[in-house]
């Protein structure tokens, strides 16, 4: 039986539905992903956040979710498959779950994702400081934000090859930062597996189990992004075959250059006591390691890793804002103009600025708070994915997919126990976990009351998309 949230819009509506133009290859898709994530921003903008508060056992906070990131992997491939639409989660969660769910969904992405490009926009200030000390963070990842929400209006296909070579630039100096540490280490990867140590006020110790998973949440956040393949379903050939591998090779490529060049830091660094108490744990290492002119060079290919990553993310969530606008989630005039296409390029030239906009404005924000905000909140999209793969095997929402994941129900339900898990650790934690997850639940009541009382009041709540008009 089909799915009745995935029928066309009412026929009082007669809008045709906005279409994407088909341009990208499935590596085109996989390098914007990739991109994205930007494994080399994660390294040296959110995994020093980690080593502060795991210490060197930050190697099993890494490791803890790279197990979760592979059920995770497998759920998406398994959901995409099914619905390769530009809505990405929200749209899936809602032709599974059920549309209450869907937007609830959709609330936490639509914070998460802007928090998320200036969260990584924040991070060029750092590394141009290098050649000009003294930038304005936030003036500079605004006039980042910016310039990648003009060259994001360009044609994906375009934008595919200037991601692809802005990621090989920062996988070379991944590289380089691990060749760094495991050629010469200063401790065995032994201690880090079985005596890891954090610092607690300014003394090293051993580290509490605790603190080490609290701090898997934000790794989870450093590896998220390889579901992103799915925004550009819309615009990839054979997309339902497609972007399965994409999310899967996307998941293997990012753990790899993620854990390798953090193990290496923890391994190399001369000092712990030192890397734990730098102000930029990445440049001390690299100083001390190479010297200041690698360090210069190194940051300089973070810098365009960032805005790499804030190109790619501005174009992921400009899909998603698009696809809100042909949902009609908002008032009317605000709905039609989001769905908007340009003629020339075939982008959601609107929603593309609209995006721009709102996260250039969020670069002004304190960045702790940022963090604070989008650590659960991306816990709680994962659960909403595990339920959903789960429920559409059950209802056969999903009985189409082109890919299936192997050993189900397996990865759904142990992302489940161990999102789960993460979630009791950062309640246990008054510092950042328990406000983050009651920042979370404020936006997921936020969500809900708007779509009870304006969404489904006016009416049925569309969800649109090309496998409607098939």
């Amino acid at each position: 039986m089909p799915d009745p949230s995935s029928s066309p819009a009412p026929p009082s509506d007669h809008r045709p539905t906005p279409a994407l133009r088909r341009g990208l290859k499935v590596l085109g898709t996989l390098l914007i992903t990739l991109s994205a994530i930007s494994p080399a921003s994660s390294v040296f903008i959110i995994a020093p956040g980690v080593v502060a508060q795991a210490g060197s056992g930050a190697f099993w906070s890494f490791a803890i979710a790279a197990v979760v990131g592979v059920f995770m992997a497998f759920v998406y491939a398994e959901l995409a498959s099914a619905y390769p639409l530009s809505g990405g989660e929200y749209a899936i969660v809602g032709r599974t779950l059920g549309k209450l769910p869907g937007f609830v969904t959709l609330g936490l992405l639509m914070v998460t994702q802007l928090l998320i490009i200036a969260v990584i926009a924040l991070g060029v200030g750092t590394y141009l400081e290098v050649l000009i000390p003294g930038l304005p963070g936030p003036l500079v990842a605004a006039v980042t934000t910016a310039g990648a929400t003009v060259l994001a209006v360009f044609d994906v296909k375009l934008n595919a090859w200037i991601t692809g070579v802005f990621l090989v630039i920062e996988m070379v100096a991944l590289a380089v930062v691990s060749a760094l540490g495991l050629f010469d280490p200063a401790r065995p990867l032994g201690e880090l597996l079985t005596n890891p140590v954090a610092a607690s006020d300014g003394v090293v110790g051993p580290a509490a189990i605790g603190l080490i998973t609290a701090a898997a949440a934000v790794a989870i956040f450093s590896y998220n992004g390889y579901g992103s393949a799915v925004y550009f379903g819309e615009e990839t050939s054979n997309a339902s075959r497609g972007i399965a591998r994409a999310i899967l090779w996307a998941l293997a490529i990012t753990v790899a250059s993620e854990l390798i060049p953090v193990t290496a830091v923890l391994m190399g660094a001369p000092s712990l006591e030192e890397l734990f108490a730098a102000e930029n744990m990445m440049s001390y290492f690299v100083t001390a390691q190479a010297g200041s002119t690698v360090n210069t060079v190194i940051s300089l290919a973070v810098a365009l890793a960032i805005l790499n990553a804030v190109l790619a993310i501005i174009l992921i969530t400009s899909r998603m804002v698009f696809s809100t606008g042909r949902d009609a989630a908002w008032p009317g005039n605000i709905s039609r103009n989001l769905a908007a296409i340009h003629p020339r390029t075939g982008t959601p030239w609107i929603a593309t600025l609209t995006t721009g906009a709102f996260a250039t404005v969020l670069c002004f924000a304190d960045k702790d708070f940022l963090l604070v905000v989008t650590a659960t909140s991306i816990v709680a999209v994962y659960a909403a994915l595990c339920l959903a793969a789960l429920n559409g095997r059950r209802n056969g929402s999903t009985a189409h997919a082109a890919y299936r994941m192997p050993l189900f129900p397996v990865a759904p339900v142990l992302a489940l126990a161990a999102l789960a898990f993460v979630v009791w650790q950062n309640a246990m934690d008054p510092a950042i976990g328990r406000p983050s997850l009651l920042i979370t639940a404020g936006i997921a009541v936020v969500s809900a009351l708007y779509y009870l009382l304006v969404l489904r009041r006016r009416g049925a709540w569309e969800l649109r998309g090309p496998e409607a008009e098939d």
